[in-house]
């Protein structure tokens, strides 16, 4: 599997992995196909995955600029194809109370509105037509052991107090009787505003509208090489150049360590990975009390997170493997049946009928940045989104095309400042490897 710290590029017009999504999703539309001449363009986007095709979209629809998108393979080939299709008004890692400590009250509030307002900005995008499979709202944060319901009173006190969020917090009873019964949830939170859907679909849908309004859209063409000549960004892929004004870097948990220096070392691309089972038979549905199609995650460090889709199968997703080298093990996929099949002792002959991986980008300081890669400014990219990207990436394209317009963004962190670089990031996977063994731990003991 292509692993972003070791290879040049992810490919070269590589299909689909055998993905859920893949299987059910239907016929890919066209887009313009591999660049095989010389073109210039205002703005040139690498990555068509949902950042990508959102900064594509809003550019051409909202400020006259129809851009140029560079992907490797296909449209969602990344992890906007791979990942669980949660709608979450979240991203990153960080949670609200040390957003407050490090930033104050008034930014900790802003972000908090840039989160709502993606969640709308993807809500918007959807309700102009795009069919993804959307399933009941609700999302529940299940305590995976006694010792964190605590966790979760206080979260939900914080939600009603710094935003006046109300969430329901749901006793292990009602939790079991009413929602699903779950052996290894003690307690729930409900944010009623999530849900989850197809992320292809997606995707795709995000695809038709960018180029509805205008947007080009190349598959099969990596950015190979990289320079500057005469003030222009000169892309080289395999059939044909490039020259753009400005490039807007969209490849998230993708991008290859060398294709520019100034996102070098700002991130580390995790593997999660998942699995989807077969059927369910009614029976086994009532023996597991699986009522709802809401979106489910614990509150491990090392998370677990699932949802009955439409054919009454279970999407079951946590991490994978350190590398690229060791993502097709089956061990991994059979471990995420055994974690399921604890939280449902019913489920001991379920067995799974697809099974894949993705990188998603891990931030050092757990939120995402839209920030310029160079001095120039002529050059802009947005990562980062710690798994949580969904929801945010539509954002974050949205606010890459307000910028490239000359719109002042909102004053937060997240589009003042750069990403951190990793320190000695040649043992970036060796801090995760270790921070996979403190998780474990605190996940089983603390």
């Amino acid at each position: 599997m292509y692993d972003p710290l070791h290879d040049p590029h992810p490919g070269i017009g590589l299909s689909y992995p055998d993905s859920y999504w893949a299987s059910h999703s239907g016929q890919a539309p066209a887009d313009q196909g591999p660049l095989t001449q010389d073109t210039d363009t205002e703005v040139a986007i690498i990555g068509a995955g949902y950042t990508g095709l959102s900064c594509a979209y809003h550019l051409a629809a909202e400020h006259g600029i129809q851009p140029l998108v560079l992907e490797a393979n296909r449209t969602a080939w990344g992890c906007s194809g791979r990942n669980a299709g949660f709608v979450l008004k979240s991203s990153g890692r960080k949670p609200y109370s040390v957003m407050k400590q490090q930033y104050g009250p008034d930014v900790m509030q802003a972000i908090y509105r840039e989160f709502c307002e993606g969640l709308d900005t993807v809500k918007g995008l959807i309700a102009s037509g795009i069919d993804c499979d959307q399933q009941e709202m609700g999302y529940l944060r299940m305590a995976h052991k006694p010792a964190m319901i605590k966790t979760l009173q206080a979260q939900a006190a914080l939600m009603q107090r710094e935003f006046n969020y109300q969430v329901e917090f749901i006793g292990r009873d009602q939790l079991h009787q009413h929602y699903v019964a779950d052996q290894q949830a003690y307690a729930a939170l409900r944010f009623y505003d999530g849900f989850g859907l197809n992320p292809l679909k997606l995707a795709w849908g995000y695809q038709r509208l960018a180029m509805q309004y205008g947007a080009t859209i190349h598959s099969a063409s990596p950015v190979l090489d990289w320079r500057t000549e005469h003030g222009k960004q000169l892309l080289i892929t395999p059939q044909g150049r490039v020259r753009a004004d400005r490039v807007v870097i969209a490849s998230n948990g993708y991008t290859p360590k060398a294709l520019h220096p100034g996102v070098q070392a700002r991130s580390l691309p995790v593997l999660s990975q998942i699995i989807v089972t077969e059927p369910l038979t009614l029976e086994q549905l009532a023996a597991c009390n699986l009522l709802t199609s809401q979106v489910v995650m614990d509150t491990r460090a090392l998370k677990y997170y699932y949802r009955k889709l439409p054919d009454n199968r279970i999407l079951f997703g946590g991490r994978g493997a350190i590398t690229g080298q060791g993502a097709e093990d089956p061990y991994f996929a059979n471990r995420l049946l055994a974690v399921l099949k604890q939280s449902f002792p019913a489920l001991q002959t379920l067995r799974y009928d697809y099974s894949w991986s993705g990188w998603i980008c891990m931030a050092l300081d757990d939120i995402p940045h839209l920030a310029a890669a160079d001095d120039s400014g002529k050059v802009l990219y947005s990562m980062g989104y710690c798994g949580a990207g969904l929801t945010f990436s539509a954002q974050a394209g949205k606010r890459l095309a307000q910028r490239i317009a000359g719109v002042q963004l909102p004053a937060i962190p997240l589009y003042q400042q750069p990403l951190p670089r990793f320190p000695l990031p040649a043992l970036r996977r060796l801090g995760q490897w270790g921070y996979f063994q403190y998780g474990r731990i605190k996940d089983q003991w603390f």
